[in-house]
């Protein structure tokens, strides 16, 4: 069985997939549907493994927004022909950073124990 910190660092990888296809900024994202449908296929992903850490986990972690992770993936998933890209790419540019820093922490408070 996978433990939470298999799913942090899933989640951690998904960021870092992300992060390498947007370095060329907004105007390549928006020029290129292989980076758009890369993007969002790591976001369902990162979405999906949230879902899959303990509750236990999100109780002691609530600085991370887990319920509108939630919400994300159902819309990802669910939605997708009306994927809003302006909206990704305001996700990815404000909302990936904060939260990668959030999963780090969580790793080396859980790799410590």
């Amino acid at each position: 069985m996978k433990d939470d910190r298999y799913y942090i660092v899933y989640m951690l990888d998904c960021i870092t997939n992300v992060e390498e296809d947007t370095a060329g900024g907004k105007e390549a994202f928006f020029a290129r549907r292989t980076f758009r449908d890369a993007v969002m296929r790591n976001l369902q992903i990162l979405a999906e493994s949230s879902m899959r850490v303990t509750d236990a986990l999100k109780l002691k972690y609530p600085e991370v927004d887990w319920q509108d992770l939630r919400k994300f993936r159902h819309v990802a998933v669910h939605d997708y022909t009306g994927m809003d890209y302006e909206l990704i790419w305001r996700i990815v540019s404000e909302n990936l950073p904060p939260l990668k820093q959030q999963l780090q922490h969580i790793l080396q408070n859980e790799n410590a124990r």
